[in-house]
């Protein structure tokens, strides 16, 4: 279908404010923008009972941010969502998914965590992911003093943040452990490599395009060679059998959408349960702009529901 009419309203703003595109900027101008785009977009952030800043050792040998979101105050144990923050691996921190995380915690009735792992070109490939286990660790090993049942675990994110959490359930699979409950992946990128119809169609400069996807690859790949492995991109794992239940959201205007969709259907095929979304009319992002597009927030509650449903 065409563009929505939201999501063309959103293009021509663009347009008339000469942005320039994230790849043709430099990583700190790329990095700022990337923060304020997502924060004008989303609006004022829910409130939430609680918001807390924890910090804990990395596994590169400084500290990680750990912040989560309570939607009630402490008292009793709740499920919990380790959400990954999208950017292209290069882009972002806790602050990126701020609104999303709100979002959930209220919706969902879990506790929601975001972590700030380690981003590339300064920290490649697989330090981000290796963070984001060091956090869904902490998570666990701590649940009596966070106020969580481990037993009632989901992680989630989208684009990079999505891969993230794909590739953390094919690495704690591996690792025999902690047992997640549900993994929400929101236009997940999922092959390096991908030649798919959707990367080749979308090639506007005035949204997310084939050219950004290298960018962020060309990042967090210091060895090319890398994009191989199922933790780069876990459409190549040798069996996706044994990882827990999916969600998976894409967007009709969005270079990874065919390879979100390949990703949902080879779980499905490898016995994995899945539900797959698919948001016509809206680009890659849509899921962060709940205050410019009506699909954000349809797409948040589903997603939320699915979480309430698994972490029941």
């Amino acid at each position: 279908m065409p563009l929505h009419p939201q999501a063309e309203a959103y293009r021509a703003r663009r347009a008339r404010s000469g942005a320039a595109p994230l790849y043709r900027l430099t990583l700190a101008e790329a990095r700022a923008a990337d923060l304020a785009d997502i924060r004008a977009a989303a609006g004022t952030p829910e409130p939430v009972a609680a918001v807390e800043e924890h910090r804990f050792p990395g596994p590169g040998g400084g500290e990680l941010a750990l912040r989560l979101y309570r939607p009630e105050p402490p008292g009793r144990r709740l499920p919990a969502l380790l959400y990954l923050f999208g950017g292209g691996w290069t882009l972002g921190s806790p602050d990126t998914s701020d609104a999303i995380c709100r979002s959930l915690a209220n919706a969902a009735g879990c506790v929601t965590a975001s972590v700030g792992y380690r981003l590339a070109p300064e920290h490649p490939f697989p330090a981000a992911l290796h963070d984001c286990r060091a956090a869904l660790l902490r998570l666990v090993e701590h649940a009596e003093e966070f106020g969580l049942d481990p037993d009632r675990l989901a992680v989630g994110g989208d684009s990079a943040g999505g891969n993230l959490a794909a590739a953390l359930t094919l690495l704690l699979r591996a690792e025999g452990g902690p047992a997640l409950r549900h993994q929400l992946l929101v236009y997940p990128n999922t092959d390096h490599a991908a030649d798919t119809p959707s990367l080749r169609d979308h090639d506007d400069p005035l949204l997310f395009n084939r050219r950004s996807v290298a960018w962020y690859w060309g990042h967090y790949l210091a060895d090319p060679a890398d994009g191989a492995s199922p933790y780069a991109s876990p459409l190549r794992a040798a069996t996706l059998a044994g990882l827990p239940p999916a969600t998976v959201l894409t967007a009709e205007y969005d270079p990874l959408c065919d390879e979100g969709e390949q990703y949902a259907h080879a779980l499905r095929a490898a016995g994995v349960p899945v539900d797959l979304r698919r948001y016509d009319g809206v680009p890659h992002g849509f899921f962060a702009m709940t205050d410019t597009l009506d699909a954000a927030a349809d797409a948040q509650a589903y997603a939320a529901g699915r979480l309430r449903e698994a972490l029941r």
